[in-house]
């Protein structure tokens, strides 16, 4: 029977209120300019082609656009050319009409090649920064936004801008060169229709104006409650057993629901936006038509415009009213793709609290066995809210010592151990290892020098072997065997259905939990750290398995600095020292026996441990 040294459960040390609360409706604050700088950056390396690109829509819309105007020629001189039996004119328009259809043809699938192979790369890049990116924040930062915010960044925030590239793209473009080519070529056929139709832009432009304004706001709505629709998902599907184990289906499913509701509000408001804006322009469009025929009409009847001119002009203003249906299209994209941009620059502007140094220092060779001296001067620490969880901390672990931490939760102890493992920095004073401030340390050496193995053993997805050689990359087959067989892990991965290459699934599912540990720590043996810390490592194991992974915390521990975040008694036996701590101040500190011999609070643990072995 084991007595534990504080309330079991998944009470693992947390900042203080606020500092790790899931904050699903709080975004990522996006630095001012950031957009704009990630679209430079993501164009940057694709200048070329895309001036290439920029250069065939542009000869595809000339050869597109000249349509009208052989459709005038031919009413206004190949017609009646043909009346005097005189076929030439006609045969010239059809041929020239022809071409140019072939040639936009051919020049419209150059650019779509084009640009979709930009595009591609583009959103390849964007992707793997972000999943590198995410992977380099620190982990204040993940504590405090749940993954899926980061996953809707990666997902659906990209998936957005790949609907822009991919659609949106050619139709801007292609409407922007069009009213400018149209434009030119109405003021050169009849300046006073010409200069009648362009008055149309006044009014169009105040309901486009209107619509970003309004539709801004709701996408970038729509864009956080998806946000939220995935996290509630995810949240979830990652904590499915204790939902099935405590009822908790019904509450998640309504507050999905509620996240979904407000998801399909923010869309459907999009959706109404985007209609109140496609209903103005076709309504001004129209009447702006109608009245531009009118003038024309009574233009043709004076004489003083011909036919074919006019009927080129209708033609022209259909091209020119016609594209903004497709410009409704675009700026729907626009708007959502602009707040997902705006949320992915957020994420990728936001810095590591714990920041790489600019000129690493380098540690001293190991004097002697395989551990490392560690010592915390004048630190304190507290989280982004709350108050200091350790007020002025010093404390000396020579090398090569196992020292067991106890406590109560809240106490301060896995603080001590992220602070060790650099996961956050002090908020002042120093944590040196021989001597050496962490801060100093590049992370690669640093994550070399100290490993620390948690109460979750997490596996991957993946082979026994992958997981083990996870701690030393490059590591041999012989060597990964040997780290199991020291151990003591060989015999039960040996009887698995595949050996070392059964797949232990999404973390490590098909395995127990003491197994997953023994796994962990022959991880943590095959890196061959100075300093090793065991973040509560036992605390959620059964006798049989906890007294597997003890044989395996001496092998493991043999030379090494240890610290042991100790939740059972039985795991403080193993340790060279002991140190109780309480609001961040150590109280008791000696040898197992000094402080059992004692009249402080671990020789009452202790004795209450014995008790309950009677």
């Amino acid at each position: 029977m084991t007595t534990t040294l504080e309330p079991p459960a998944d009470t693992e040390e947390l900042p203080p209120a606020g500092a790790t609360k899931d904050h699903d409706d709080e975004d990522i604050p996006v630095p001012p300019g950031a957009p704009r700088r990630l679209l430079g950056e993501l164009l940057g390396p694709h200048r070329r082609r895309i001036t290439i690109a920029m250069l065939v829509i542009l000869l595809q819309q000339a050869a597109q656009q000249s349509g009208p105007l052989l459709v005038a020629f031919a009413m206004d001189q190949g017609i009646p050319a043909l009346r005097e039996h005189r076929a030439g004119p006609l045969i010239a328009v059809v041929a020239a009409y022809l071409g140019c259809a072939a040639i936009a043809t051919v020049l419209q699938r150059s650019f779509i090649r084009l640009s979709g192979r930009i595009n591609q790369d583009i959103l390849l890049t964007l992707r793997g920064r972000i999943f590198a990116h995410a992977q380099r924040l620190s982990l204040d930062f993940h504590e405090r936004y749940t993954s899926g915010r980061i996953i809707s960044r990666a997902t659906s925030d990209v998936d957005a801008l790949r609907e822009l590239l991919n659609e949106g793209l050619q139709e801007i473009l292609t409407v922007c060169l069009s009213v400018c080519y149209i434009t030119v070529v109405l003021l050169v056929m009849d300046w006073r229709l010409g200069l009648a139709s362009v008055a149309a832009f006044l009014p169009l432009y105040l309901i486009v104006r209107s619509f970003r304004r309004r539709s801004l706001a709701v996408y970038r709505r729509s864009r956080t409650a998806v946000a939220s629709v995935i996290v509630r998902f995810t949240e979830t599907m990652n904590g499915i057993r204790p939902v099935q184990a405590f009822r908790r289906e019904a509450a998640n499913e309504a507050a999905f629901e509620e996240a979904n509701r407000t998801s399909a509000t923010a869309t459907a408001d999009g959706f109404l936006e985007m209609a109140r804006y496609v209903f103005l322009s076709r309504a001004t469009a129209n009447l702006w038509i109608t009245g531009v025929v009118v003038l024309g009409a009574l233009l043709v009847t004076d004489g003083g415009l011909q036919l074919g001119v006019l009927a080129a002009f209708v033609l022209y203003l259909r091209r020119l009213f016609d594209p903004i249906d497709h410009l409704a299209m675009f700026l729907n994209s626009y708007q959502s793709a602009g707040a997902a941009l705006e949320k992915i620059a957020g994420l990728l502007a936001h810095e590591p609290t714990v920041a790489e140094p600019t000129t690493p220092a380098e540690l001293p060779a190991v004097s002697s066995g395989k551990g490392r001296e560690v010592s915390f001067e004048g630190v304190r620490f507290a989280y982004r809210t709350g108050k200091e969880v350790l007020p002025r901390f010093d404390l000396l672990l020579p090398a090569g010592q196992t020292t067991a931490v106890v406590g109560a939760t809240g106490a301060g102890k896995s603080t001590l151990a992220k602070l060790l493992a650099r996961f956050y920095d002090p908020t002042s004073g120093r944590v040196l290892l021989d001597g050496v401030d962490l801060r100093q340390l590049a992370t690669a050496d640093l994550r070399r020098g100290v490993v620390m193995v948690t109460q979750e053993s997490f596996l991957f997805s993946g082979t026994v072997a992958e997981n083990i050689g996870v701690g030393r990359p490059g590591a041999s087959r012989q060597e990964i065997e040997d780290a199991a067989r020291e151990i003591g892990a060989y015999e039960f991965i040996a009887a698995l259905p595949e050996g070392f290459d059964t797949d232990v699934r999404k973390r490590g599912g098909r395995i127990s939990a003491g197994q997953r540990q023994l796994v962990a720590f022959a991880r943590a043996l095959l890196a061959d750290p100075a300093v090793l810390i065991l973040d509560e490592a036992t605390s959620s194991l059964d006798v049989p398995g906890e007294q597997a992974v003890q044989h395996a915390m001496k092998t493991v521990l043999a030379g090494r600095t240890a610290v042991i975040i100790a939740h059972r008694l039985s795991t403080v036996e193993i340790a060279d020292r002991v140190l109780v701590m309480d609001q961040g101040q150590i109280v008791e500190d000696g040898s197992p026996a000094e402080l059992i011999s004692g009249e402080g609070r671990f020789a009452g643990l202790h004795q209450a441990w014995r008790d309950s072995l009677v």
